[in-house]
């Protein structure tokens, strides 16, 4: 299962695959710390910043094609700011890091083609 699909951002740049590779690298780069401070943010239930976390994260997921896990972070924002379905939280940031470990290998091998 393809977790990115890069035609947006191939689109978006012309298809100059410097660029592309670019805004890849730039991705990977930012998930690590997404993860770190969502993770963070979840166990020390600081919810706010958890949403403002993942409305960030968001428009990078979107960025590399990752449509669904996009519409996640924002519904977990949401729900962040209006402090309901806490419960649900763990399993949104699982999910989320579950997705980009899983798109991080994708677009490493991504990466390799645009040498």
């Amino acid at each position: 299962m393809a977790y990115t699909d890069l035609s947006y951002l191939k689109e978006i740049t012309g298809g100059e695959s410097s660029i592309v590779k670019e805004m890849v690298e730039m991705f990977l780069d930012q998930i690590e710390e997404f993860k770190v401070n969502m993770t963070s943010f979840l166990n020390d239930k600081k919810y706010i910043d958890l949403g403002k976390e993942a409305h960030k994260a968001k428009s990078s997921v979107l960025i590399v094609g990752m449509e669904e896990l996009g519409k996640n972070l924002k519904k977990l924002q949401l729900l962040t700011e209006q402090n309901t379905e806490i419960e649900t939280y763990p399993d949104y940031v699982k999910m989320f890091i579950e997705q980009c470990d899983a798109a991080t290998v994708e677009l490493n091998e991504e990466l390799k083609k645009l040498q």
